[in-house]
């Protein structure tokens, strides 16, 4: 009896599980294999995102758009941090689990997709402190950078001034960002799906996430603890110093390293843990190329050009004066960037157009139907998913409309110098243009967002006139770029999304968030540094040298090649093809050869800055290439959370010495080297 009744009940309860998988299926919530093999239900897009996930959103959010604003106001170089934002995201939910847990409370499990959602938030908020425009086009516009670009400058006209503010910066922001959100939303199918672009930033994010969620907890622990003790080294160390930087150009930051001629030529380790660890994460042909422009610019080309003092321009001159030395260091790094953007721009473009032309003709062949033969089961469980949880197509058409009018209406009401129909004409490209540098990236991971703004500045300088034409070069450079930057992130967030089984719908609501938040953190965060520090000087920590070179582009959009100094024009035209000719040589040389040419991009960096932070950077990568040679396997697993620390350690302490200044409250010592 005992047997028929266990019997009956295990049937029952087969029954049951039956009834309940039917359910499932119904519901659309299926079974899937992850990338290690082990079986979980997916969960549906609105699981997908939690309350404690966007709380760590958000926190992250603010700490990075802290973070990458000074960057922004000090170099202008920002490394790629979404790495330390999915690792920080895993650490600080695995941590918390671990804490309920051992207090007796049960926490749902952390997830892939949790922590992809977290990831994608945190980034699309402090990518708006990056691409704002805050340390180029919009601080471009004030009086400062005005004044720097020499007030008797023709071209660089008066009228060209609008002051930092809260209120006509996150209205800006608003409307010129959420364009780029809808713009390519009814061609994510065909970009990530049908064309299988790779995205490899992207790729690699979802790569190392999968690898996170893989991992054993003791490797967890190692990696919290790596972060934890550098992050507060780098803080200690960052309160440590204010206390002797009493004055302009005292204390550990001043150091001169190499001696007195050489701190002079700014060459010297000025003690950044932000840099050291900026340095860790970039690669080492980044951090060797910014060292080889500081050495080009300030231990030959400035030296030399200065020596010209007399001959050249005149010894009167103010130092910073657009027509003196100053000026040959703005014109000479604006000739190495713009050699590189159009190089990179041309290039991208012919292999889009190539690619594009080599699908259709393979399609017309009809090679796609064995390409679907050939989808690994894998393949289509990442596109069941990714195509399953689909973004109606009206939302994408709808929210470009409707942000689209909204940014006609106000851009030219807060820049009457803008005309509205270049507005216009500016949102009818956008599709088109956003496809192009989506497509480009999906294949050579390089976003030319920045390159279509250069474009849009100089053409929009040249048609609006001498008058007109600064601010209408500048804000119409900050529409294109932003909403043809926002679109390719997001496609590369998508990527990101594809590969770890996370909802499109989820990962999408996740960006519109984050984008939210930071059009209001970013513009709170620069006119923190703004209030509380010298922006924009060119001889304190905070030069924010973009600001200038987008001002000075402007103004040679407006005025012509009569802006530049003597002899100026014609080191231009050397260092713009030096920089052609350095990209002809990677690309068409053996690989041997190739990889080590330098950047030019990134050597015009120094122009301005000079060589100190360089320093800093290849410290980083030295510790990095002597850590890999001495125990590969713990480096692989520590870099990015030691990097991480040494980055958020001191650049969360910039939040109480921000406070500190706008109290006007000073550090009690000056430590200054002197000569004997």
């Amino acid at each position: 009896m005992g047997d028929k009744l266990e019997a009956v009940s295990m049937q029952e309860e087969k029954e049951k599980k039956e009834i309940e998988r039917e359910d499932a299926e119904e519901d659309d919530h299926v079974e899937l294999s992850d990338p290690q093999g082990s079986n979980k239900r997916q969960q549906p897009w609105t699981k997908q995102i939690t309350i404690r996930g966007l709380v760590v959103s958000i926190l992250l959010g603010i700490v990075y758009s802290v973070i990458v604003m000074k960057l922004n106001l000090t170099t202008g170089l920002v490394p790629q941090l979404n790495v330390s934002a999915a690792l920080l995201a895993f650490l600080i939910i695995r941590s918390w689990t671990k804490v309920l847990q051992r207090a007796g409370y049960v926490s749902r499990p952390f997830t892939k997709q949790e922590n992809t959602m977290i990831q994608t938030c945190a980034v699309a908020c402090y990518s708006i402190a990056v691409g704002g425009g805050f340390g180029s086009y919009l601080l471009g516009l004030s009086k400062k950078i005005y004044e720097l670009s020499g007030e008797d400058t023709e071209g660089n006209s008066r009228r060209a001034i609008k002051e930092p503010g809260l209120g006509w910066m996150t209205g800006y922001l608003f409307v010129v960002c959420f364009v780029g959100l809808f713009v390519l939303i009814p061609l994510r199918k065909i970009v990530i799906v049908d064309l299988k672009l790779t995205y490899p930033s992207g790729l690699a994010t979802a790569v190392l996430i999968n690898g996170f969620h893989s991992q054993g907890d003791q490797m967890a622990k190692k990696q919290v603890r790596g972060f934890m003790k550098y992050f507060s080294i780098s803080f200690l160390w960052g309160f440590f110093q204010w206390f002797y930087s009493g004055k302009e150009n005292c204390g550990f930051k001043q150091f001169p390293t190499f001696g007195l001629q050489a701190w002079k030529q700014t060459f010297y380790f000025d003690f950044s843990m932000t840099y050291v660890g900026a340095g860790m994460i970039c690669s080492h042909l980044v951090n060797l190329s910014l060292l080889l422009g500081a050495v080009l610019s300030y231990g030959i080309m400035w030296p030399l050009i200065d020596r010209l003092k007399g001959h050249w321009f005149s010894e009167s001159l103010k130092e910073s004066d657009m027509k003196s030395l100053y000026g040959y260091k703005v014109f000479l790094s604006i000739a190495l960037i713009l050699g590189d953007g159009l190089y990179n721009f041309l290039k991208i473009l012919s292999v889009t157009v190539i690619n594009i032309y080599g699908r259709i003709k393979t399609k017309n062949l009809n090679a796609a139907d064995g390409d679907e033969k050939k989808k690994s089961l894998e393949d289509l469980k990442h596109n069941e998913i990714f195509l399953r949880e689909n973004i109606p197509m009206w939302i994408g058409v709808a929210g470009y409309l409707v942000f689209s009018i909204l940014s006609i209406i106000v851009i030219p009401i807060m820049f009457p110098q803008l005309k509205w129909y270049y507005v216009v004409i500016a949102y009818i490209l956008a599709p088109s243009l956003s496809f192009c540098n989506a497509y480009g990236a999906g294949l050579t991971d390089i976003n030319m967002a920045y390159n279509y703004g250069k474009v849009a500045l100089f053409v929009l300088a040249a048609l609006s006139g001498r008058e007109n034409g600064l601010v209408a070069g500048m804000v119409g450079c900050g529409l294109v770029k932003s909403v043809v930057s926002v679109a390719c992130i997001l496609m590369q967030d998508f990527k990101t999304a594809h590969c770890t089984y996370t909802s499109p719908r989820a990962m999408f609501l996740n960006q519109v968030i984050g984008t939210a938040i930071g059009c209001v953190v970013a513009p709170i965060s620069f006119l923190l540094f703004y209030k509380a520090f010298d922006v924009g000087n060119p001889h304190g920590e905070f030069k924010a040298p973009y600001a200038l070179i987008y001002r000075n582009m402007a103004v040679i959009g407006v005025q012509g090649f009569s802006a530049l100094p003597q002899h100026c024009l014609q080191l231009c035209y050397g260092l713009f093809a030096s920089a052609v000719a350095v990209n002809l040589v990677r690309d068409f040389s053996p690989e041997k050869i190739g990889k080590w040419m330098p950047l030019p991009m990134v050597m015009a960096l120094p122009f301005l800055v000079g060589a100190y932070f360089a320093i800093d950077m290849c410290v980083g990568s030295l510790v990095v290439y002597l850590w890999h040679k001495r125990n590969p396997k713990k480096a692989e697993l520590m870099i990015a959370a030691v990097a991480s620390g040494l980055i958020c350690g001191e650049g969360l302490w910039t939040l109480p010495a921000s406070i500190l200044a706008l109290a006007k409250i000073q550090p009690p010592i000056c430590m200054k080297f002197l000569d004997s």
